[in-house]
């Protein structure tokens, strides 16, 4: 079993930064593929990025390619998610979420406001 904690939301203006992490306990963690979601006020959970168990491939929705990287440490079994430019339509609730075959594990969400 995988339990997962994410930190480093907050209030940031537009155009700013913010790096969020999703630390994980429970031995295998390398064995699971890594992403992040979001969820704005009103509106369902999105897919924002994900990565695989060796870090050796990343995905990206479109509305934050080129501004988000998602990267991974598996000895420190933690996934970071670095979000530059940010806009205000990037405020959300963040929830990372590791699958490995049927099994699949939320964090319970880190917030992040983006102001204009």
């Amino acid at each position: 079993q995988v339990q997962l904690v994410e930190s480093g939301g907050g209030l940031v203006q537009a155009g700013g930064s913010l790096r969020l992490s999703c630390a994980a306990s429970g031995r295998t963690f390398s064995k699971y593929a890594v992403g992040w979601f979001r969820q704005a006020p009103g509106k369902e959970r999105a897919f924002v990025a994900a990565i695989t168990r060796s870090g050796g491939n990343t995905y990206y929705a479109d509305s934050v390619k080129g501004r988000f990287t998602i990267s991974r440490d598996n000895a420190k079994k933690t996934v970071w998610l670095q979000m530059n430019s940010l806009k205000p339509d990037d405020t959300a609730v963040y929830y990372c979420n590791a699958v490995y075959r049927s099994s699949s594990y939320w964090g319970q969400g880190t917030q992040v406001t983006v102001s204009s």
